[in-house]
């Protein structure tokens, strides 16, 4: 068995259990194979292992990924996970299925008006800073509720808001990890509360995977335990 191989159905064994031990199907969880900092040939191989979702931190090394293997384009999701600055928006509408690390509304416009008119609409979620880190970006919990909906009321052929994404704390503790996932799933909660069809809530890592399911994760964005450490 190939390594990628190995690696994938490790995981997808740890999801499996996780959906198992709070009753969730695992069918409501996709897996994100954060693929930076690795080859184009690495996801190739992760592809072939039978992963089809792929997550990059850095937008002109995820840029120079989807053209490596543009082979594959019909058959692969890419995502956006990193941080991404108003100049940098229009490669990416033009290019990425997926942004989850949109932080305010600017950068939401720009997206929608660079989207491509034969292109699906860009799938989007807000990045949330749940424990305020200064370090990480990330919209406040008080300011979340009227980004969202100035992003949702944006033109729906060519973005679509999906849900909330935050990163966990850096803690070896379970419950203060499974407090800040909480916190993400309340607030995606409020804002189905307030008419948003909201559906996703991208939470969870590698270190992690097992608490972010057990609070509601729908997306994991899994990276060391797929490909190895960088």
């Amino acid at each position: 068995m190939e390594v990628a191989e190995r690696n994938l159905q490790h995981v997808h064994e740890r999801i499996a259990r996780a959906c198992a031990a709070c009753g969730r199907p695992v069918r409501s969880v996709t897996l994100l194979a954060v693929s930076k900092t690795f080859p184009a040939e690495a996801v190739r191989k992760m592809h072939a292992a039978g992963q089809r979702d792929f997550g990059e931190n850095y937008v002109q090394e995820g840029l120079a990924k989807i053209e490596a293997l543009a082979d594959l384009r019909g058959d692969l999701q890419w995502h956006l996970i990193g941080p991404l600055q108003s100049n940098k928006t229009r490669p990416v509408a033009e290019a990425f299925d997926w942004v989850h690390s949109v932080d305010r509304l600017k950068i939401a416009e720009r997206l929608a008006a660079q989207r491509p008119a034969h292109l699906p609409p860009l799938q989007v979620c807000l990045q949330v800073n749940i424990d305020e880190e200064a370090s990480k970006s990330g919209l406040s919990l008080q300011a979340l509720p009227e980004v969202a909906q100035a992003v949702a009321a944006l033109p729906a052929q060519s973005l679509r808001l999906r849900g909330l994404m935050t990163i966990g704390a850096p803690s070896d503790d379970s419950a203060a990890r499974r407090r800040t996932f909480a916190t993400l799933a309340r607030a995606l909660a409020a804002l189905q509360a307030q008419g948003l069809a909201l559906d996703t809530l991208s939470m969870g890592m590698s270190a992690d995977l097992e608490d972010a399911v057990a609070e509601g994760s729908t997306l994991l964005r899994v990276g060391t335990a797929l490909f190895g450490g960088r």
